[in-house]
């Protein structure tokens, strides 16, 4: 069973930045998709930055520019770079992992945007 850990998830002032991170118990470089999805209170789950094995990624339109995914496959982690949050950032971040048609989930991690 693929398990993953998210991590790096707090409170911050607006305008500050997080670096969230991924770390999984399988070879990251196999998966056909990996990707980052965000789920505020009484919303969707969405899906904020995604990468696919080819090295293509796609934002949501609300964090182009500001925020930025990539891997490192020696650690077998996911990270997610986040400047200029917002309080509308303000929600549990979730990384997700695709290897082949088998889809895992991480257990979340909590971030606060507030003054």
């Amino acid at each position: 069973q693929v398990q993953l850990v998210e991590s790096g998830g707090g409170l911050v002032q607006p305008g500050g930045s997080l670096r969230l991170s991924c770390t999984t118990s399988t070879n990251i470089w196999g998966a056909t998709h990996m990707g980052w999805y965000r789920q505020a209170p009484g919303k969707q789950r969405e899906a904020v930055a995604t990468a696919t094995r080819d090295g293509n990624t796609n934002y949501a339109d609300s964090v182009k520019g500001r925020f930025t995914i990539s891997r490192d496959t020696s650690k077998n982690t996911l990270y997610l770079q986040m400047n200029s949050l917002k309080p509308e950032d303000t929600a549990i971040y979730y990384c997700r992992l695709n290897m082949g048609r088998l889809e895992y989930w991480g257990q979340g991690t909590q971030v606060t945007v507030s003054s």
